[in-house]
């Protein structure tokens, strides 16, 4: 059974066409990677899987069910980490649940435990301020993680860091959903980052945004830096950025 399937999915906003009659399917433990122009529709095309929009046209289905009410049934991280800076890590990582009325005391105790796999010991009781920029967007996905859902959707969540940051978070994330059994959708403009990543690629055209081609990405797990060199990831690379060229 897909983990989320998209069927004929439009939007339309004030008459401009932005998403058109697109489908898709995620599969369990599966991560894949939406990459098109920018301004082409990628975070709308998430904003409806998370409900924070309807498509006009199409449905959206959670483990094989139509779900009009999603919101809830999914976590959402952009690209901005948000942690508020007056706020302990601890309390940043916490917030969803104080929200929807669990106790502080219970919150930490089932959020302590994970600040080992996310990289984050001995910084529960440090301030946003204090950290790296890699380390608060560790923070920021542990909070989306404990938000409790069974997707994860990550809108460009590295795009900010600089370079050798962002290599050591691609990382971090491949071991952490390893870990977590953990099924993403990540949105990048980074093709290198989607081939290195991704067990799949959907590739979205111009407005109005299409699926204008779907890539598996044949590359031996556990990712090795040195497959960014090999054959089958640069041949890979040219045929999506010649997919690229012709949309510009």
């Amino acid at each position: 059974m897909n983990k989320l399937e998209l069927e004929n999915v439009s939007k339309n906003f004030g008459g401009i066409h932005a998403i058109k009659d697109i489908s898709m399917t995620v599969q369990p433990r599966e991560l894949v990677s939406i990459i098109g122009p920018s301004g082409c529709g990628k975070s709308t095309l998430l904003n409806m899987i998370s409900g924070l929009f309807e498509p006009d046209d199409g449905l959206i289905y959670l483990n094989g069910k139509v779900e009009k009410k999603r919101k809830g049934h999914v976590s959402y991280m952009i690209q901005k980490d948000l942690l508020l800076p007056w706020l302990k890590i601890i309390d940043n990582v916490i917030l969803s649940q104080k929200i929807k009325g669990e106790s502080a005391t219970l919150a930490k105790e089932k959020a302590r435990p994970l600040f080992k796999v996310f990289g984050l010991e001995g910084f529960e009781d440090k301030y946003p301020t204090q950290l790296s920029g890699g380390m608060r967007q560790r923070a920021a996905l542990m909070r989306t993680y404990l938000d409790g859902k069974e997707i994860l959707l990550l809108d460009e969540p590295f795009s900010g860091l600089d370079a050798l940051t962002k290599m050591k978070m691609q990382d971090w994330l491949l071991n952490i959903k390893k870990t977590l059994d953990l099924t993403i959708v990540f949105v990048t403009h980074d093709i290198d980052e989607a081939i290195y990543l991704s067990n799949r690629i959907f590739v979205m055209s111009n407005r109005p945004a299409t699926i204008k081609a779907v890539k598996s990405v044949e590359l031996r797990r556990p990712r090795q830096r040195e497959m960014m060199e090999s054959v089958k990831f640069l041949e890979l690379k040219r045929y999506l950025v010649d997919l690229f060229e012709k949309e510009v």
